[in-house]
């Protein structure tokens, strides 16, 4: 059998020192003997493509529920995106994409149906008993609620590819971080150290700011898609206007669907390059010789310049103002989260309603657990499935 490395001289891949190597991969909780044609995080992002969770994000919100259009991004599409931005990104650092591609893939596996309104429904829910953390969930999905493989539950992915969907928006614990660690990833960590008190390595960095990078320039184009607010409106941000008039000099008479499709594109190439050049910047400045230089660092290596962290925030107080809080936008989340509050009393008191293996997941357990379930199971449905359930479940025959 070839080795990991037998295989990277193979492909004839050339990481850079910092990066995370397959080959020095901390491997996995449940030891399994390596693949002959794939490095270990090409094998993590198959296991992950292959998963149900990841299927199901094809019917998950985004900002727009499913059945508002078939346009409109979804979780899985938006998924998608970030890890062509991921892999663009890694490529140019010489990080190894694979595990870039698996954490973008793998980062929104957690999120309950109706977007970031489910998930402020199914905390509220969840209050009494830990509450309810996307990134969480996905660990938990990741390490317990898939079960198809014969000698473990979850997807036994690496120990890299595991610290980067847990903390790759930064260390959980210490250097005065506020708060206090998700139950579902304490609990994790007890048994195994994902050492979340240190920064990722970088590609786990590299997908959050892709994450960045796609929903707010995909937001800004289902927003004009959807009429929520205009192209003159969103010129009125510098960066925004520049990107509009450097593509009006070029073609005066554009049609606007054109014109904000190549102005949009612009703005994540703009991103793009901003962040290669201050990543750049302070990779020549530490200059790391390994991933582990990378982790013990106070500070992000991956990152935007001050003067396009400002940008980005003066864009995402635009889409806050004008798209995730539209009344259109905020009366459907206000629905959906009826939906899910109603959800989550009828199964705690009536668990029995919910499929097996669930239903005896629930009552075998006290109120904590029981509520742990119910959260598992509902954060596994679409927004179609959660409807119709609640559809089901709630409506009175005459």
């Amino acid at each position: 059998m070839k080795t990991v490395d037998a295989l990277g001289q193979t492909f004839g891949i050339c990481y850079a020192t910092y990066a995370c190597d397959p080959a020095l991969s901390r491997g996995r909780l449940v030891a399994e003997p390596e693949c002959e044609t794939r490095t270990v995080y090409q094998r993590d992002r198959d296991r992950i493509v292959h998963s149900a969770a990841f299927r199901r994000l094809k019917h998950k919100t985004q900002v727009f529920v499913s059945h508002e259009g078939d346009h409109y991004r979804t979780r899985l599409t938006h998924s998608l995106e970030v890890s062509q931005i991921a892999r663009s990104i890694s490529r140019c650092l010489g990080l190894n994409e694979e595990l870039a591609e698996t954490l973008a893939l793998a980062h929104d596996l957690g999120h309950p149906p109706f977007g970031h309104r489910g998930e402020d429904a199914l905390n509220a829910c969840m209050l009494a008993y830990g509450g309810f953390d996307h990134n969480a969930q996905t660990l938990r999905i990741l390490t317990r609620l898939e079960r198809k493989y014969a000698e473990f539950d979850g997807l036994n992915l690496t120990w890299e590819t595991l610290e980067g969907v847990v903390k790759h928006n930064g260390p959980l614990i210490g250097n005065g971080i506020q708060g206090s660690v998700p139950e579902p990833i304490a609990d994790y960590v007890a048994r195994h150290d994902l050492e979340i008190d240190t920064w990722p390595g970088l590609e786990a960095q590299v997908a959050a700011l892709a994450d960045d990078i796609a929903y707010n320039n995909h937001d800004l184009d289902d927003g004009l898609r959807a009429g929520l607010f205009r192209i003159s409106d969103v010129r009125q941000i510098g960066f925004i206007d520049d990107a509009f008039r450097a593509v009006l000099d070029r073609y005066p008479n554009l049609e606007e669907q054109r014109l904000a499709h190549e102005a949009n594109r612009r703005l994540i190439s703009l991103m793009m390059d901003d962040l290669l050049a201050e990543t750049r910047r302070r990779l020549a400045e530490i200059r790391p010789t390994s991933s582990a230089d990378i982790r013990v660092r106070k500070h992000a290596t991956a990152t935007f310049s001050a003067a396009m962290a400002a940008n980005e925030k003066l864009l995402k107080d635009f889409l806050f103002d004008n798209m995730y809080a539209h009344r259109s936008v905020r009366g459907t989340g206000d629905k959906a989260c009826r939906v899910l509050y109603g959800l989550f009393e009828h199964f705690f008191e009536e668990p029995q309603v919910m499929p097996a293996p669930w239903c005896d997941l629930a009552e075998a357990g006290d109120e904590p657990r029981r509520a742990r379930i119910i959260a598992d199971y509902i954060a596994g449905m679409t927004d179609r499935f959660a409807l119709d359930e609640h559809a089901r479940l709630f409506t009175v025959d005459l």
